[in-house]
């Protein structure tokens, strides 16, 4: 694990601890590094519930319940799954903060209107669901990491501002 994940993670941990809060996380790009990152807080077990790494289009759909209809649409790369991906996970876990992360981290997979570095992010808490989406320069490695970072300092933000 990036040690520099640790401390957007730790502050995570800590005010989901204050309110008495859980999390879960459903990942495809990041391939469960923002799990990892939480995971390695000591006491993260009072706050973490469960954790998906849905990579396929299969597995977003089976475990997540996203949509046929939004993968073939929208795409998996898109404002749509991520939203799907955090409410559906927020339901099937029972947390009160699901997270998503969903994107292409290349060095294929992108398209001109959707190119290598997009990433979608859903974060739902307690049935009101957020979707933003950022483009991160770099290779595989770097978006990933950079993806992981992002949602844990936009979760923070999402709790703390409650």
């Amino acid at each position: 694990m990036n040690f520099l994940l640790n401390e957007p993670a730790a502050r995570l941990v800590t005010v989901l601890k204050a309110r008495g809060w859980t999390v879960s996380c459903a990942e495809s790009c990041t391939g469960g590094m923002v799990a990892a990152a939480i995971t390695s807080v000591p006491g993260c077990s009072d706050i973490f519930r469960e954790a998906y790494v849905a990579y396929s289009d299969e597995a977003k759909m089976r475990v997540l319940g996203v949509a046929a209809a939004t993968l073939s649409t929208a795409g998996s790369v898109s404002e749509s799954c991520a939203g799907e991906m955090a409410r559906n996970l927020e339901k099937l876990t029972h947390c009160d903060l699901a997270l998503s992360v969903t994107g292409y981290a290349g060095p294929a997979g992108g398209t001109e209107a959707t190119p290598v570095g997009t990433v979608w992010f859903g974060i739902a808490v307690r049935g009101t669901v957020e979707t933003f989406v950022r483009r991160f320069a770099g290779d595989r490695e770097a978006v990933r990491f950079q993806a992981a970072a992002t949602i844990l300092e936009a979760a923070f933000a999402k709790v703390a501002e409650r």
